[in-house]
């Protein structure tokens, strides 16, 4: 129950609170106006469904991506460690060098840091390694092996644009103002067709301004916690640990 409690943050607070002060304004000051409310709703839900569709994607992406690194990594091992001509103390170099590697770069995307000179040189060195026991490697073999590094590449560059960089800040910006703004524009027109003087129009008001906002707040701290899928804060963060070459160890 705690976990579902995450989408609630300050942002709730904010919006609560302007839903109990607008209609109490509205009641006190008598501010009531008839506007068609399909308008407003649409320059809200749009953009917003919009930007939990692309952070969806992006989460999708991620896997997908992830799944990929990993089976080339694993793949990469099972080569040096099936290499014939490869000395014990060799093949155990290279499973250490490929752990490293993996574990360093899941814990760089769990982490805010965007600097990446660490996990390309732990990249480097399983090319390196390569390099230097090339002899005792066929030929056919070590070039199955860059074609999977080619692979641990693509998905590493990948993971980090995703790391890096998110929905652009203009339309989730463009999202939260008008969540802010909604109950302005809302709470007269929601008075108007309840009635300001009818029985019981008062608390249902309060009621439905206070559950729209919650709602419309609610969508926009999922599309926030989904669209960082590593920092394991969200309900549907991605478990990177799933995806350790030694998982289950």
């Amino acid at each position: 129950m705690i976990r579902y409690l995450s989408i609630i943050n300050h942002r709730t607070l904010i919006t609560l609170l302007l839903s109990f002060a607008l209609p109490f304004f509205a009641y006190k000051f008598r501010i009531v106006y008839n506007i068609d409310l399909t308008l407003i709703s649409i320059a809200i839900i749009f953009p917003l469904v919009f930007a939990i569709r692309g952070a969806f994607r992006r989460r999708e992406k991620a896997l997908e991506h992830l799944s990929l690194y990993r089976g080339a990594l694993r793949t990469i091992e099972y080569f040096f460690v099936n290499s014939a001509n490869l000395s014990d103390e060799a093949k155990e170099k290279s499973k250490k060098l490929l752990i490293e590697l993996c574990d360093s770069f899941l814990d760089h995307l769990s982490q805010t840091d965007t600097n990446t000179k660490s996990i390309d040189e732990k990249t480097e060195a399983i090319f390196a390694f390569v390099r230097e026991n090339e002899e005792n490697i066929q030929g056919g073999t070590r070039q199955k092996i860059f074609r999977f590094i080619r692979d641990v590449h693509i998905a590493q560059e990948n993971l980090i644009a995703i790391h890096t960089h998110r929905t652009p800040i203009s339309l989730k910006a463009y999202c939260l103002i008008f969540i802010y703004l909604f109950p302005v524009i809302y709470t007269p027109a929601v008075v108007n067709k309840i009635g300001l003087d009818a029985i019981g129009s008062e608390p249902l008001t309060y009621f439905i301004v206070m559950l729209s906002e919650f709602i419309l707040i609610s969508l926009y701290n999922i599309q926030d916690q989904m669209e960082y899928p590593f920092d394991k804060d969200g309900l549907d963060d991605i478990r990177l640990d799933d995806f350790k070459i030694n998982r289950g160890n």
